[in-house]
């Protein structure tokens, strides 16, 4: 299992200013993406050493992109 970073209040406040877009993401799974996120630069890893439970690694890319 995987550290989370964000708590529950700070997800509260963060997750209505995050862009959806027509196609997607899903709201369901931006959570995990801005986690996703959050990992890769915690870590420093590449963006293709992100792990699957945040989604694939380049949703989680194109999420920071945007």
């Amino acid at each position: 299992m995987l550290r989370r970073e964000l708590s529950d209040s700070d997800w509260e406040l963060i997750g209505p200013h995050l862009p959806i877009g027509q196609y997607g993401p899903y709201p369901e799974h931006l959570r995990d993406q801005l986690e996703g996120i959050i990992w890769r630069f915690r870590t420093g890893s590449p963006w293709r050493d992100v792990p699957e439970a945040f989604g694939s690694w380049s949703t989680v890319y194109d999420r920071f992109a945007q």
